[in-house]
């Protein structure tokens, strides 16, 4: 089970919000370099990366940001308003491993469709979600589009890999939704990469033993709980996988 320290990025900067919110923002670094040299050094081989500037306005506004990133020399996955093809280029020419379609998957998922055939496993998809229905743009909106439903398509068009956050865990270290990411398991053979609420080390030892169950659990996103030093990325990488 991989380990993805998670940075997210706005106006250049290593913050993190509380279950979305752009108010309430702390900032944790002024170079996101820096976080991420820290991860390799603690065994790490990913970073997830979110734009959340791009993931509001609908256009990615930390390239800059990224290429400091990138430059800590470990894979990258990146999403926040990522919603036209020459941007999923855009990325991948700067060196970005794989990119993370969300809004416009649940919108379009042609557009998704068009880009597993042209990038295959460098497409994910991620699907944000509260009590079983998608939300998009940055978690401000609730579709209509019910978690299981958009599953069904995904899994039609053959997308490789979905992030799955519970968003009414997400930055509030009360341990990660372990029946939603359960079910989410059997909704997809897809690689399932968990994210939301991990806050302790057996946070992390309960989603590999469901890893041990569900062979498609392909790792977990942690964010908060590194930064306020609750968990060692190092140990986690040691027990359970970079």
């Amino acid at each position: 089970m991989k380990i993805y320290p998670a940075i997210d990025l706005n106006k250049g900067r290593c913050v993190r919000l509380q279950q979305g919110e752009a108010a309430l923002e702390t900032v944790f670094y002024e170079d996101p370099g820096e976080p991420a040299g820290l991860w390799k050094d603690a065994g790490a081989e990913w970073v997830h990366v979110v734009d959340l500037q791009g993931a509001f306005d609908g256009t990615p506004r930390n390239k800059m940001a990224i290429s400091r990133i990138l430059d800590a020399g470990m894979q990258v996955q990146v999403g926040g308003g990522i919603r036209g093809v020459e941007i999923v280029k855009e990325y991948l020419k700067l060196g970005v491993s794989r990119v993370i379609i969300g809004t416009r998957a649940c919108e379009d998922p042609e557009f998704i469709r068009d880009l597993v055939a042209e990038f295959g496993d460098q497409i994910v998809v991620g699907i944000d979600a509260k009590n079983g229905m998608v939300r998009t743009k940055g978690w401000v909106e609730e579709s209509n589009l019910a978690v299981a439903d958009m599953v069904e398509v995904m899994n039609e068009i053959g997308v490789s890999t979905i992030i799955y956050t519970d968003i009414s865990t997400d930055g509030m270290l009360k341990g990660p939704n372990l029946l939603a990411q359960e079910e989410m398991l059997k909704l997809s053979s897809a690689n399932i990469i968990a994210s939301g609420g991990v806050s302790s080390y057996e946070d992390v030892a309960n989603l590999a033993g469901l890893a041990e169950r569900y062979p498609n659990l392909d790792g977990v996103i942690i964010g908060m709980a590194l930064y306020e030093g609750r968990v060692e990325l190092a140990d986690l990488t040691r027990d359970f996988g970079g």
